[in-house]
């Protein structure tokens, strides 16, 4: 099990692997309904963040993209700034 800087970082972690989780999901395994409705409320969640903590969850996300071997994952990592609305005149 990984050791993490601090605890944003492993939440920051915990909450790409369940975002990543149902990104991955087929419609058996997740009705797409309630995937959608995680994925947008976690968008919402992250936009409320202030600057800073938007920042901090940005340099997060690049830090596990650079040290990420597989490469869809580290993929999925450096669009989710965009992805989630972090990427615009807030930050």
């Amino acid at each position: 099990m990984p050791v993490y800087s601090s605890l944003t970082h492993a939440l920051a972690a915990a909450l790409v692997d369940v975002l990543w989780f149902i990104e991955g999901s087929e419609d058996e395994q997740m009705d797409p309904d309630d995937a959608v409705k995680v994925l947008e409320g976690v968008g919402h969640l992250v936009i409320k963040l202030s600057s800073d903590q938007q920042s901090e969850l940005i340099g997060l996300l690049r830090t596990m993209a650079t040290a990420e071997t597989d490469p869809a994952r580290r993929e999925f990592l450096e669009g989710f700034p965009e992805g989630f609305g972090l990427l615009g005149d807030a930050v």
